[in-house]
């Protein structure tokens, strides 16, 4: 660790830091002793009291088989009441059948799949881990990390571990959950044998301390929730033997420990640290015969309640300015409410407010065609993943947002009653939606995330909606930014409900550096670069040299023309200081302007950038670039300036890189990236229209630019005689 980082820390952080690697040395010695017998070292750590008196009792020397039958009758007599009340309810299976049936029979498909050894992980298909599976093995790199204690490892080397996120999704045996519903949605015991014998296998290969899959505090606490919903789901099982359910309990027992020792209040105290409180919680409220589970449930409601007020801002948007993870922080929170409703636990209503907001963001960023932004950093991971449902779907939080919080925009935004609810509250699930009637938010379409400095320009509700995101806001997280992107000012646009201009996306995390530097820069977003660099410079794969600031400074909604503004200072670093300010008009709820305005002094390479949903775009001879979108639509865009502009389209370029999208993590595809290119000396006006349309070969729209006696772009003039004054007059 740097000398100014030991320097800049408070001396709370010192102390922590200091226990944590005081634990990891002695985590190394007992790793490497000899070890208990698991149903010895679990009846030994029994919480005390009467309701565990019988459980101690039959733990004398020589009675664990007795003990190990007892421990398994009460997890199947007892966790059916303790966790999520759908996991618990006979009748939920047939209710999945009932009104999900196609995500029924996903769950079968998938849950026989990796019965074959084949996974689905993140955007890759089909996976193969060997047979037995070969945990610590990255079969898209083909590297395998070695078996020693965690903290010996660098999670971020791919030369040594592959793509840790790979492997990591693989550890988290969420897919152990969906061969639990198979079994319960067919009767069939093959998956309930597969899911604990996955379990086991697990067991197996990373001994207490060592391997990758203990070298993250999130993974470990994801795995441990999807451990709790199988035992769940499989409770009267016969693979569920009172020797399978000791060893299971035993080892959920020694994970939550190390996740209680090592959490993440400095390292990532982001939703590493929420999602490791959230799977003490589970543990804590499902498992009260651990000795620890009082003190994981109680560290867990802390570090929620507390989380909620950091990391989700007052307008709703999460402080990591990645919507991925605001669907995360969603999920998290409304899988505490559940819990903690479920065992009577008061929530502090500060909280309870900030979850309702966070709620109201997803909503006002949900995309026309029912998908999030790929605003920021995006792993393709959640916490409840269910077959069929793609990563950048919100529907099934929504859902369960509607169900839980009693939210008719969210049953409306969900489509529904969704397989997600049912899985989780059961029967609930059905009367509570029955009671609900849905309806569009009742907010205005177009509106503003003050917080997060993110303005949604909207025609309306509807599907075939027009929609103009603008990105105004801070740079990641405050105190790293890591899993924001150089997109200051980027904007995304839809036109009749289809993506046009589209956020490049994140490829990958760690495997590929040359493309994670891509994605998260400047190029692989609708913003304008200078002199062919980034706004920041990337350090490492969620690192930055230097943090820039971008602010809104106008927001205003009038009955004819929608404003924003906005600036930012990610070029003041240069020779000859370049500030970026851009204003969006959206006019008539119809079409947008862009107006960039680049301010400086001395001559720069000006680069305006638009990447496009893949299309086969065209470049026009009356200078439109036709983008053709759903059915026979699409957008038109024609940007001009006081000096020439030199108007291409790239796509799938390699050297450099360029042209490229993200639809999930781990996956590219070529499409095509408008550019509009000029080399000037500052100050200079760029002044772009979008414009939807039904007929993407139709006439292009009577609209005019015009200039001043310099050449410099003063105001637009459209047939229906509405006149844009560009110094700020509408």
């Amino acid at each position: 660790m740097r000398l100014e980082r030991l320097v800049r820390m408070r001396p709370a952080e010192l102390v922590e830091r200091a226990r944590q690697e005081a634990g990891k040395q002695l985590d190394r010695v007992v790793s490497a002793s000899r070890r208990t017998p698991a149903p010895a070292r679990v009846l030994d750590r029994l919480a005390g009291g009467p309701t565990t008196a019988a459980l101690r009792h039959d733990a004398r020397p020589g009675s664990f088989d007795r003990a190990a039958e007892r421990l398994r009758d009460r997890l199947v007599e007892s966790l059916p009441a303790r966790f999520f009340p759908g996991a618990g309810a006979d009748e939920t299976a047939k209710l999945v059948w009932q009104h999900a049936p196609g995500l029924a029979e996903a769950t079968i498909r998938t849950a026989e799949a990796a019965g074959r050894g084949r996974f689905d992980l993140l955007g890759y298909r089909g996976l193969d881990f060997g047979t037995p599976i070969d945990w610590r093995f990255d079969p898209v790199s083909g590297q395998r990390s070695p078996l020693v204690h965690w903290s010996r490892l660098d999670p971020l080397d791919p030369t040594r571990v592959g793509d840790s996120k790979v492997v990591w999704e693989l550890g988290r045996q969420q897919w152990a959950i969906h061969l639990a519903q198979a079994y319960r949605l067919s009767g069939d015991p093959r998956h309930a044998r597969t899911a604990i014998a996955a379990i086991f296998s697990w067991i197996d290969a990373n001994p207490r301390g060592l391997g990758i899959h203990w070298a993250s505090s999130l993974e470990i606490a994801f795995r441990l929730l999807s451990w709790l919903w199988t035992l769940a789901l499989c409770r009267d099982a016969e693979a569920l033997t009172p020797g399978a359910a000791i060893r299971i309990v035993d080892a959920i027992d020694r994970q939550a420990r190390h996740v209680a020792r090592h959490l993440s209040h400095y390292f990532s105290p982001n939703t590493h640290l929420t999602g490791e409180a959230l799977g003490l919680f589970a543990v804590g409220v499902a498992l009260p015969e651990l000795a620890g589970a009082a003190a994981w449930r109680e560290a867990g409601r802390r570090i929620l309640d507390a989380e909620a007020l950091r990391q989700i801002r007052p307008d709703g948007t999460h402080f990591e300015q990645a919507a991925c993870y605001q669907r995360y922080t969603a999920e998290i929170y409304l899988h505490y409410r559940v819990l903690a409703d479920r065992h009577g636990l008061d929530m502090p209503p500060a909280m309870l407010e900030r979850v309702e907001r966070l709620i109201d963001a997803l909503l006002t960023l949900r995309l026309p065609d029912w998908t999030l932004p790929p605003i920021g950093d995006a792993d393709g991971g959640w916490l409840f993943p269910q077959p069929g449902r793609g990563p950048r779907d919100p529907r099934g939080v929504l859902g369960l947002a509607a169900a839980v919080l009693g939210r008719p925009d969210c049953l409306w935004a969900a489509e529904g009653l969704t397989p997600e609810t049912l899985w989780i509250l059961g029967p609930e699930a059905v009367r509570a939606v029955e009671a609900i009637a849905p309806a569009p938010p009742a907010s205005p379409a177009s509106c503003v995330l003050p917080d997060g400095g993110v303005v949604v320009m909207r025609s309306g509700w509807a599907e075939d909606a027009h929609q103009l995101i603008l990105d105004a806001g801070p740079f990641g997280d405050p105190a790293s930014g890591a899993h924001g992107h150089a997109d200051l000012l980027a904007i995304q646009v839809a036109a009749f409900g289809a993506p046009a201009v589209v956020d490049g996306g994140t490829g990958n995390y760690t495997a590929a550096p040359v493309w994670r530097a891509y994605f998260r820069g400047s190029r692989a977003h609708a913003t304008v670069l200078v002199d062919g660099q980034d706004q920041a410079l990337p350090r490492g794969p969620f690192g930055w040299t230097h943090r820039p600031g971008a602010r809104l400074t106008r927001w205003t909604v009038g009955d004819e023309v929608e404003l924003a503004e906005a600036e930012h200072d990610a070029y003041d670093r240069l020779t000859d200081p370049v500030r970026h300010r851009r204003r969006v008009l959206f006019v008539h709820r119809q079409w947008w302007v862009v107006i960039d305005d680049l301010l400086g002094r001395a001559v720069h390479t000006i680069e305006l950038r638009f990447p496009l949903a893949p299309c086969r775009a065209m470049l026009s001879p009356d200078g439109w670039v036709r983008v053709p979108g759903a059915g026979s639509g699409g957008l038109l865009i024609r940007a001009v300036a006081a000096v020439p502009l030199a108007t291409t389209l790239v796509e799938g370029a390699l050297d450099p890189i360029d042209g490229w999208i993200s639809t999930d993590y781990g996956t590219r595809q070529a499409a095509p990236v408008l550019l509009y290119r000029a080399s000037a000396t500052l100050p200079l006006r760029m002044v772009t229209i979008l414009w939807p349309v039904k007929a993407i070969d139709a006439a292009p729209p009577a609209v005019d630019v015009r200039p001043d006696p310099t050449g410099i772009p003063r105001a637009v003039v459209a047939a229906d005689g509405t006149v844009l004054d560009l110094e700020g007059g509408v």
